[in-house]
């Protein structure tokens, strides 16, 4: 097999093959229905209002659509998955019924990549991987299948461009994310340079504190020892910063991290240093982006309660969950069976480690329900939580099927024109 074939970052050449299986694994008729309507489902005493921007994001939704394409083409080579494709229990869990084997995280074992070998067909998730694995599995021969997010690209963009100016990259994110670690390891493969990663205001007011004089360099490096580049010495590699952050972060505190920062470095050397000290460029996901504006929507229509759907471990689901519990009761939920009954529900209040079950979750009487979900989880199940939430709210059985199908008819018709356009 030629290096051509050996690396797909545009697909494998077979979604004609993969599509119909994705549209039955994935998509909801019920959803259809919703969007087709506003948003919105009203019965009786109940009001469901689905938010405008929701669930799979096009990385996401093209990551998994590439894993497919790669069994499909390859179904007699050893599939392996870089950690998880995206934070999906679900969606991890139907790629290894397909075959898919999955990698161990890099820090529970000596080597991650023994078991791959040459010829082995290698799917690079929607974070993207460390340089140095992306380098050693393409010497070693494998067949990779790079659905690394183009907004994550992006970012890495951004921080080369620091690095190559000497400029160190502060990395508003979570270090031990796959999607951070994937970032650093862009800064580190250029000679002499650095960053540092700080989780949210919190820690970025610590490096202000730095910048000011008013904590030492002791106490700094033992606060980030965990999140800096080798060899980090505040006092040198804090002079020229550049912003960027894990694009599924909090973007307004992104943006307030970026702020503090060079305000800080105003206070120190004035304004017109700081100029020239502090960079920063816009790698905000869009997607990331909407889907925070949409549940600020939900917030501002006055929802009862607002139930998030995803991955317990999905960075940019907890932060829908946080801007909604800010100001409404606010459930998240992995699947549809965490919804246990309308009295019990199985949910991760923000900040919690793990889920807990909770009793007098659902009032009665009239009810404004929001509905939203991570950028990592599919219509189907979030169809299948919607579908259940009205159940409980007492709507016949036959209202739901009625909205399944015709919601099935509408996403149809559109896959139909599609198809002609595609010939055309």
């Amino acid at each position: 097999m030629s290096e051509e074939n050996r690396y797909f970052r545009r697909g494998l050449g077979n979604r004609p093959a993969v599509v119909g299986i994705l549209h039955a694994d994935y998509h909801s008729g019920l959803v259809e229905f919703l969007k087709a309507s506003g948003h919105r489902f009203h019965h009786d005493d109940t009001t469901l209002r689905l938010a405008r921007e929701f669930g799979f994001c096009y990385g996401v939704d093209r990551a998994v659509e590439y894993a497919y394409e790669a069994r499909e083409r390859f179904p007699d080579r050893r599939t392996w998955l870089v950690g998880e494709i995206i934070h999906n229990p679900g969606v991890n869990r139907r790629l290894q019924e397909m075959g898919v084997r999955f990698l161990p995280a890099a820090e529970t074992v000596g080597d991650h990549l023994a078991e791959v070998e040459a010829d082995d067909v290698v799917i690079i998730p929607a974070f993207g991987v460390p340089h140095v694995d992306f380098t050693r599995l393409r010497e070693r021969g494998c067949i990779l299948v790079d659905t690394t997010c183009g907004s994550v690209l992006t970012v890495w963009k951004s921080v080369e461009k620091y690095a190559r100016s000497g400029v160190t990259a502060v990395i508003h994110g979570k270090y031990d994310h796959e999607e951070t670690r994937a970032t650093c390891s862009q800064v580190t493969c250029h000679a002499g340079a650095h960053f540092l990663v700080v989780r949210d205001r919190s820690e970025a007011e610590e490096v202000c504190a730095f910048l000011e004089g008013r904590i030492d360099r002791t106490a700094f490096l033992e606060r980030f020892a965990q999140a800096a580049s080798p060899g980090f010495d505040p006092a040198l590699h804090l002079e020229r910063i550049g912003c960027a952050n894990q694009t599924t972060m909090l973007s307004s505190e992104s943006l307030e991290i970026a702020g503090l920062l060079r305000a800080a470095v105003a206070r120190r050397h004035g304004e017109t240093a700081a100029v020239a000290r502090v960079r920063s460029f816009d790698t905000i996901c869009s997607a990331t982006q909407e889907r925070q504006d949409a549940v600020l929507e939900l917030v501002a229509e006055g929802c009862s309660l607002i139930v998030v759907i995803g991955g317990f471990n999905s960075s940019n689901t907890n932060h829908l969950v946080e801007i909604a519990s800010a100001s409404t009761r606010t459930y998240h939920i992995e699947d549809a069976a965490n919804l246990v009954s309308e009295r019990w529900v199985r949910h991760k209040p923000l900040g919690e480690r793990s889920p807990l079950v909770e009793e007098g979750w659902l009032p009665a009487g009239p009810l404004t329900i929001g509905v939203t979900a991570g950028a990592s989880t599919p219509d189907s199940e979030i169809g299948a939580s919607i579908e259940r939430l009205l159940r409980f709210r007492g709507v016949p059985e036959e209202m739901l099927a009625e909205a399944d199908a015709e919601g099935r008819r509408i996403a149809e018709e559109r896959r139909e024109r599609e198809r002609s356009q595609s010939k055309a």
